[in-house]
């Protein structure tokens, strides 16, 4: 298959990237560069030496022997480019990464939430109304979020993007339809993923748009068998308080003898995949793509559930290391429970790795390896979802 890999340079474009390579498929990055860019703004860099994406794709070529072409592009504002390469590409699927991916970073600051929007649903929206302009049968994957359905307990287990509703109609006789369950965004990040939804629900309706969302978890882990192949094609390994996802701050805490920064009481549960499993479930949907139809095929991209709390305890169980509560910077409750179902990518084949598996040792041991490069005063989240919690982080932290 053609694919394009929008987003093709970050953490979870990348390896995606590779992996649809290695298997056979003809792949071609596009990318604006924003994810450095957004590191030289915060003054932070990846735990891991993260090389060009020139030098990247040279490496792939040399370890591999396959190409990987490179187109770089932004989605969200370079509308007539990204039209004339879905014309000259032909594409079978177009898997979209390319959207800021952090939620503390999207409530940064009024700038940031701005930029945030601009970015993600100008992006998504351009994709559509290329693939329309050009006439083309072009499978949509999109990397989306389990925020979206929220952070609350509900008395079931979520269900993969729908949820059935009974209602009676003015003469008393009883329907029901499947409608988008409804979302719960923590966050402005979590909100524009939240809008796409609507906007494939959309362009899937009414022009035909074979579109599959995915809704991923908390991603954790580095390494992958292509990444793994050459120290250039190391993948990403990300720790600040911005854009660090939770157990991987963790572990980078952990190496360096840092306490383990829980928010709040840690009682809050997430779903989530490791890297590995992360890249397959691209591969899964994109190869699956003859089963989409007019409705979005909405799979929840995740492999098990955990409460924070208990992820620090095991980290430092294994690492060493002491646990620290701190102030939650995040508008949320203190503790929630989270069942969710994930049916269609197992019955896909999917074999969950978990995370009592040897993969978390080896976590450790790159965190390890690497801890020269933390920046402490980087590990920290600074950004606060609200002025109220500003000033009750400020208040605990005396």
């Amino acid at each position: 298959m053609r694919i394009l890999v929008l987003g093709g340079d970050g953490f979870c474009g990348w390896p995606s990237a590779l992996h649809l390579s290695a298997v056979g498929h003809d792949v071609t990055i596009v990318d604006s560069l924003i994810r450095r860019a957004i590191d030289d703004e915060l003054g932070v860099r990846s735990l891991t030496p993260i090389h060009t994406l020139t030098e990247r794709v040279d490496a792939w070529r040399e370890v591999s022997g396959r190409e990987i072409d490179v187109v770089t592009l932004d989605v969200a504002h370079d509308y007539a480019e990204l039209v004339a390469l879905l014309v000259a590409s032909t594409p079978d699927a177009v898997i979209h990464f390319a959207e800021q991916r952090a939620a503390p970073y999207s409530m940064k600051s009024p700038a940031h939430k701005r930029f945030t929007v601009n970015n993600n649903l100008n992006g998504t929206h351009n994709l559509l109304a290329a693939i329309v302009e050009t006439g083309r049968d072009i499978h949509v994957v999109h990397l989306g979020t389990m925020g979206v359905y929220g952070y609350e307990t509900v008395p079931v287990d979520l269900p993969e993007g729908y949820l059935t509703v009974s209602y009676p109609d003015r003469n008393g006789e009883m329907h029901s339809r499947d409608i988008l369950y409804p979302t719960q965004p923590g966050s402005v990040y979590h909100l524009t993923k939240s809008l796409d939804q609507l906007l494939f629900q959309f362009y899937a309706r009414n022009d035909g748009i074979r579109i599959t969302d995915l809704h991923q978890g908390i991603v954790w882990g580095t390494q992958t068998d292509e990444t793994e192949r050459d120290p250039r094609l190391i993948n990403r390994f990300d720790y600040d308080g911005d854009f660090g996802t939770v157990l991987n701050r963790f572990l980078v805490e952990a190496s360096i003898g840092y306490p383990l920064t829980v928010h709040g009481t840690g009682g809050q549960t997430r779903a989530f995949i490791n890297i590995r499993d992360s890249i397959r479930c691209i591969r899964l949907a994109v190869e699956s793509g003859s089963e989409v139809n007019e409705q979005v095929r909405v799979m929840n991209q995740m492999t098990e559930t955990h409460r924070v709390a208990d992820l620090a305890r095991l980290v430092a169980d294994l690492a060493g290391g002491s646990v620290a509560e701190v102030a939650n910077p995040r508008a949320e409750a203190d503790e929630n429970l989270l069942a969710v179902r994930n049916d269609r990518l197992l019955g896909l084949g999917l074999d969950p790795i978990r995370l009592d598996s040897e993969l978390l040792r080896a976590e450790i041991e790159i965190a390890r390896k690497y801890a020269e490069r933390v920046d402490r005063q980087h590990i920290p989240c600074t950004s606060y979802w609200t002025e109220t919690r500003r000033a009750a982080a400020q208040e605990h932290d005396k």
